[in-house]
């Protein structure tokens, strides 16, 4: 009972600390936009292509994009005390409306490059260190040495041109294919067939890392004290292993995960755009070019909730791992 009120005492701890937290954010995050040339009204009116000088000013006017920049960073603010992340300029609706529905598609593919990352990783790095100066060792070091150099987006065009283009394995882009029925298996074997190069694309830059750590993480607590102990009470190598190395080996692991979830956001915004994979990344990607300083605003305070939600569930994991952790 103390334990879970230690957790719930940490997790609203951290909900005030996102709160200065998501201001800094949405104020640098105002201002660093506002050094990009043009605004949207400049984009619509170029997209349309016959837009006089009059109606560009009636956009900016309607949006208030003629404001200076204070105004318009207090009218922001304004919208977020009203819980909106305001209207965007060129779909015309509300931000929240475009973001949630993206949303989805991008918590997919970082969830599945987050499995595939942790237990390949996990799973390679004990190999290696169970090998260690052995072959396996040496040849996974060096698949992991490869990975972690090439960047994301070359790796994920070289999976399209091996397993889309000259096998037709697996999809070249999207998310579902077009008329599919929603429901049952099918629709399951659908979805994974279009997220599975993505999503590994996505993961093996962080399967590379997370192989490295965990071997180094084993090889450390190999050698501590308690296995010793273990192995001297004859309990099997399996055993050994799963209870007493690798539980203790996951908590760095845990650790540098929820540190990469912004990375994966990151990530997540080059590689749905080379699959043409319909979620928050491609939405960013689409309002950089259009200019939607407002989108972008409502996107970057999503992520940012995302990744501190992230963080305070590492930190109760890493308390489940280990007893002695404390949930700060």
């Amino acid at each position: 009972m103390k334990r879970l009120t230690r957790v719930g005492r940490s997790l609203l701890r951290n909900l005030i600390q996102a709160v200065p937290t998501m201001f800094v954010i949405v104020t640098l995050g105002f201002f660093v936009l506002q050094l990009a040339p043009g605004d949207a009204a400049d984009y619509m009116a170029a997209e349309s292509g016959a837009a006089t000088q009059e109606t560009v000013a009636d956009i900016r006017r309607a949006f208030g994009l003629d404001l200076p920049l204070l105004d318009q960073l207090a009218n922001y603010y304004t919208s977020l005390a009203h819980f909106s992340l305001g209207i965007s300029p060129r779909y015309g609706v509300p931000v929240a409306d475009l973001i949630m529905e993206r949303l989805p598609g991008t918590l997919t593919l970082m969830v599945l490059a987050i499995v595939i990352a942790l237990l390949v990783g996990i799973a390679a790095g004990t190999i290696m260190a169970l090998n260690a100066t052995r072959a396996a060792d040496r040849i996974l070091s060096v698949a992991s040495l490869l990975f972690y150099s090439v960047p994301t987006f070359w790796i994920g065009l070289i999976f399209i041109i091996v397993f889309s283009v000259k096998l037709g394995w697996l999809p070249a882009g999207g998310m579902k294919t077009i008329g599919a029925s929603s429901g049952g298996f099918g629709w399951l074997i659908d979805r994974v067939s279009y997220a599975l190069l993505p999503a590994t694309s996505l993961a093996l830059y962080y399967m590379a890392i997370y192989a490295r750590l965990t071997r180094s993480s084993i090889l450390e607590v190999i050698g501590q004290d308690h296995v010793r102990t273990a192995k001297a009470k004859g309990l099997a190598p399996r055993q050994v292993v799963l209870r007493h190395v690798l539980r203790n080996a996951l908590i760095p692991i845990t650790t540098v995960a929820g540190i990469h979830v912004a990375g994966i956001l990151g990530g997540a915004i080059v590689i749905e755009t080379v699959f043409s994979w319909p979620g928050m990344g491609r939405l960013a990607f689409d309002a950089v070019m259009a200019r939607e300083y407002t989108l972008l605003l409502g996107i970057m305070l999503v992520s940012s909730v995302l990744v501190i939600c992230v963080n305070a569930i590492v930190d109760i994991i890493q308390a489940a791992l280990d007893p002695r952790i404390e949930v700060r």
